[in-house]
């Protein structure tokens, strides 16, 4: 396992490799970049802020010697439709400013070497360090993609047991009935309906609509900021829970159906085996494979994607948010930091799903081969 391990990190270089640089090619040709932005920003506001990116009346430059993030919008002097009717050397000076008076390639470069040292630049537009804007915004994203995993598989694995044993059963058909409601409803539309029955929306105001703490709360005893936060929390987590609690169930449903159905079932149970020993002796291990596989990608779905129109439905400044807007934005330093760093943490938890495979079932040995 050992050596498994080993060739799983080292593959992790070149995957994170070339997922960089595909995305940071495809940006090369995407037109609206942070250069064109700007000018149309210029271009909206006046003298005054041309004072203040070129340096005149006094003014600092804004955003100078950043490390470059991507492209789109890069070319000579003066290229840009939005720059009609500009200085070209105020233009130059913005191109300066970005970095994008520097070769892609050059770009590139020096954007991969700061990143091996979790140097992320600054972002264009906030003017913060990029670490300082994701390990701000980090908490929000954890608290909703941690309890709303745990809470998933808590609610899912059992459910998904039950159903399958009881098949047919009335119990079976009435879970389904549940299941089906929230596998169809989209979380985003449920996150409304939470707010407008239960946020103040037209009925009861039961539940905060903002943030994950209220005002003061720092101030409160660690008991009551721990309820305080679990109040915030209930909303939001509810909402992704209902989003993938039933695919989940499904799934955890038919695994366990096919291994019913095996013939080393019949042979335990015509051995003298109780259900509760057939089912959780044997059935388990190999019905949970399955199960265990997945759990990667949906954690980081719910933590980096499920979570983005949550984020915005209960006002909740996440990694999604974040994200989201460095996108609209082209924010190119967060978007290709927030890349790289759920790519590397994807590609982490895929070895530990690897990894809880042989805690699950030690005769996997990743080792053989034939």
């Amino acid at each position: 396992m050992g050596a498994y391990l080993i060739r799983r990190l080292l593959l992790v270089v070149p995957t994170l490799l070339g997922i960089i640089i595909i995305n940071f090619a495809v940006v090369q040709f995407a037109p609206g970049g942070p250069v064109e932005q700007m000018i149309a920003e210029l271009r909206g506001q006046g003298q005054s802020t041309l004072g203040r990116i070129t340096g005149e009346g006094g003014g600092e430059v804004r955003n100078a010697n950043r490390p470059p993030g991507g492209g789109g919008g890069e070319g000579p002097v003066g290229s840009y439709r939005g720059a009609q009717g500009l200085d070209p050397t105020i233009v130059a000076e913005i191109e300066r400013t970005f970095g994008f008076d520097k070769p892609a390639s050059t770009r590139f470069f020096e954007m991969m070497s700061g990143y091996l040292r979790f140097d992320f630049g600054r972002s264009l537009f906030r003017d913060r360090p990029v670490v300082d804007l994701i390990l701000e915004k980090m908490p929000v994203s954890i608290s909703l993609g941690l309890w709303s995993t745990l809470i998933i598989y808590i609610v899912s694995i059992p459910l998904g047991i039950r159903k399958a044993v009881r098949d047919g059963s009335r119990f079976d058909v009435a879970t389904s009935g549940v299941v089906l409601v929230g596998y169809a409803i989209p979380g985003f539309l449920f996150a409304i309906l939470l707010v407008v029955f239960f946020a103040g929306g037209s009925f009861f105001q039961w539940f905060p609509l903002r943030g994950l703490a209220s005002p003061g709360a720092d101030a409160l005893p660690f008991f009551q900021r721990a309820l305080d936060y679990g109040w915030h929390m209930i909303l939001p987590t509810l909402t992704l829970v209902i989003g993938g609690f039933a695919g989940l169930t499904m799934l955890t449903k038919n695994a366990f159906m096919d291994e019913i159905g095996k013939q080393y079932t019949v042979t335990a149970r015509a051995k003298g085996n109780t259900e509760h020993r057939i089912l959780y002796g044997h059935i388990f291990r190999n019905a949970m494979l399955l199960i265990i596989a997945g759990f990667p990608a949906a954690f980081i779905g719910i933590l980096f994607t499920g979570a983005l129109l949550t984020e915005i439905v209960f006002s909740l400044d996440g990694l999604g948010l974040l994200g989201f807007e460095s996108a609209i934005r082209r924010d190119y330093p967060v978007m290709f930091a927030t890349l790289y760093i759920f790519t590397l943490l994807g590609l982490v938890m895929q070895i530990v799903g690897d990894f809880t495979y042989t805690l699950v079932d030690p005769r996997i040995d990743f080792e053989a081969r034939r």
